[in-house]
């Protein structure tokens, strides 16, 4: 699947400057429909180190309601949850009817940084971690509820220009830990992971979308595209007639021409 992404896809500001207000007001829909309709939604955000998870949770909330969603910033089980089995801490994160869960890292975890990291075994007394998940997230689409799983990739070389532009910041430098350096060594392993995770985890009710994730704006634009198509195709709506990226550029230009020439007569005028 990762093999397969063009890492080189990219959107002009101006086009996604053209694009955005739609995009955040068809989510804005299709959250209040969800709502209404009293449908829960898990949405997933894995992938690498410095490819955008925050950044890119950040912007696809940004006008959604605040009531009708949770974001939940994933780390290393603390005491009391490394005695339980181990999705209890996420059957508690678990989004009430009409309500979004939104995962900053997840149980994925399990198979990808505590897998490699760690070395932790791939089966619990008897059972593989895979089957744990595939059924969790099953009896949660039993219930209804939508998942939208999305893996932001870049490449080993855009990710070490990352680490370095970071670590060259005093003021974001702490953001690059021995942890993302030893994933950026790793890098082999961890997508040798990944491609096992999304093999053995996509389903029909529960598919994984890989986002390349080198341009921030086609970063953004992919992952409003791939969560409204989900919302739309689950919640039985009419579906979006995307524009191809040339046919969106050349649209962008065309309406930018038209403010350039209206902002030039009016200065004129004046």
């Amino acid at each position: 699947m990762l093999d397969t992404l063009d890492l080189s896809l990219s959107l002009s500001d101006t086009a996604f400057k053209h694009v955005r207000r739609f995009l955040q007001q068809r989510l804005y829909q299709l959250e209040k429909l969800a709502f209404d309709t009293k449908v829960p939604t898990i949405i997933v955000f894995e992938g690498w180190e410095t490819a955008g998870k925050g950044s890119t949770i950040q912007e696809m909330t940004s006008q959604l309601d605040p009531r009708g969603f949770k974001t939940y910033s994933i780390t290393p089980p603390r005491t009391l949850e490394t005695k339980m089995p181990w999705l209890w801490r996420f059957w508690l994160k678990i989004p009430r009817y009409g309500e979004m869960a939104v995962f900053d890292n997840s149980w994925y975890r399990r198979v990808l940084v505590e897998r490699i990291k760690e070395e932790k075994p791939m089966s619990l007394n008897g059972r593989s971690v895979y089957d744990d998940i595939n059924d969790f997230e099953r009896l949660l689409a039993d219930d209804g509820t939508i998942f939208i799983k999305l893996w932001l990739h870049i490449s080993p070389e855009e990710q070490l220009r990352r680490f370095i532009r970071l670590t060259q910041d005093p003021a974001q430098a702490w953001q690059v830990t021995a942890e993302e350096w030893e994933q950026h060594r790793r890098y082999d392993d961890y997508l040798a992971a990944a491609e096992e995770m999304m093999a053995k985890t996509n389903t029909a009710h529960a598919p994984w979308s890989a986002i390349p994730a080198t341009d921030q704006n086609y970063r953004f634009y992919a992952v409003y595209r791939a969560i409204i198509n989900r919302l739309e195709a689950v919640l039985d709506v009419t579906p979006t007639p995307w524009l191809s990226l040339a046919d969106l550029e050349e649209a962008a230009a065309i309406s930018q021409k038209k403010k350039d020439k209206k902002k030039k007569k009016k200065s004129k005028q004046a």
